[in-house]
């Protein structure tokens, strides 16, 4: 079966069997959406649609604008977030299982997600 996404809603999505592509709004506040943490077998693309995405590693800080394209490889420690003050769009290409983590940490008490984390081969580094 192909899946395909229809433009027009926030964080339209396509899901594959171990691929997720997500369309994602960044409100205009300059925030990090976790703090910094590591991925040991995983891998991340952002592509910026609008706006700019702050994203910060272990020893440097990049701002990525619309038209940016950043890979994180599995084993850099990173965090992202909206580059403020004006809103932006993203699209995000992460394996299923990090989208699977990603949804148990939203349903998780903070002191829960360390342990989570680790499940998916991951670690909170902050």
């Amino acid at each position: 079966m192909i899946t395909s996404a229809r433009p027009g809603g926030d964080g339209d999505s396509v899901r594959g069997s171990r691929l997720v592509i997500q369309d994602a709004p960044a409100a205009g506040l300059a925030r990090e959406v976790a703090p910094l943490h590591v991925h040991r077998a995983d891998d991340e693309t952002w592509r910026v649609i609008a706006g700019a995405l702050r994203f910060r590693f272990a020893g440097e800080e990049v701002i990525a604008g619309a038209g940016c394209t950043v890979l994180v490889p599995a084993g850099v420690a990173h965090t992202f977030g909206n580059a403020g003050p004006d809103p932006s769009r993203y699209i995000i290409i992460l394996p299923a299982r990090l989208n699977e983590m990603i949804s148990l940490l939203h349903e998780a008490v903070q002191a829960e997600h360390s342990a989570i984390y680790r499940r998916y081969e991951s670690e909170l580094l902050e």
